[in-house]
């Protein structure tokens, strides 16, 4: 909302924050907080989805999972596989998720701060334009034949994907067909206008072109 916004850019510690943004953050602050405090210590064990990570974490410990509140009104929670595997994964995702998202609302303030003006005036993201396309473009030619090692593993190294070789072989093939392709075009191309200019002197009427224009042009304005 408008109130909230500190000189048209979203309140952060960068950006500053306004008396009413701040009563605001502290306020949705203290409430979740407050709720936190009033379910840290609570016993989940017989809800349903607690009865569930009992069972899968029987194998690590007893207490199930962190943040499990019992609440999945859409039954999303084994949609990537109904086992204990399945419901890991999903939970990773949120996590993976969650950083990617902090990541972005840092890169949010950041720019604010930089450029002095709301990210939605200045940032390409938010306008149509030719950039943004082409870098994903790039990025999605990039990503066929190179990939990111682990990033848990050191050196981090760029390598070939799986095909990324035989791709990147592919490419260099064809480019070459096509740059011998064109040279025969050229070659044959030049050999028709050499044939032309031994015949009809071509080369030298066409570069005398241009000064005769001029000339013919000059003419007829007696001032130039």
């Amino acid at each position: 909302p408008s109130w909230m916004l500190q000189d048209g850019c979203a309140p952060s510690v960068l950006n500053g924050v306004n008396p009413l943004s701040f009563v605001g953050i502290i306020g949705a602050l203290g409430a979740l907080g407050y709720f936190e405090i009033q379910t840290a210590l609570r016993s989940n064990e017989e809800t349903p989805m607690g009865k569930l990570h009992k069972n899968d974490m029987s194998a690590i410990w007893k207490y199930g999972v962190a943040g499990d509140y019992n609440w999945d009104p859409l039954n999303l929670y084994s949609s990537c596989g109904d086992d204990y595997k399945g419901r890991k994964g999903l939970r990773d995702v949120e996590v993976s998720h969650g950083r990617m998202a902090m990541l972005g609302i840092t890169y949010f303030a950041f720019w604010e701060a930089l450029t002095g003006h709301p990210i939605v005036e200045n940032n390409m993201l938010f306008h149509p334009n030719a950039l943004f396309p082409l870098l994903v473009g790039g990025y999605l030619a990039w990503s066929q034949i190179y990939e990111v090692g682990p990033l848990n593993e050191y050196p981090i190294e760029i390598r070939y994907t799986n095909e990324g070789e035989m791709k990147l072989n592919r490419l260099k093939k064809g480019l070459e067909e096509t740059m011998e392709q064109s040279s025969e075009s050229s070659a044959k191309v030049k050999a028709v206008l050499d044939d032309l200019d031994s015949k009809y002197d071509i080369y030298e009427k066409v570069g005398s072109a241009p000064k005769k224009l001029i000339d013919s042009v000059r003419s007829t304005y007696k001032y130039w």
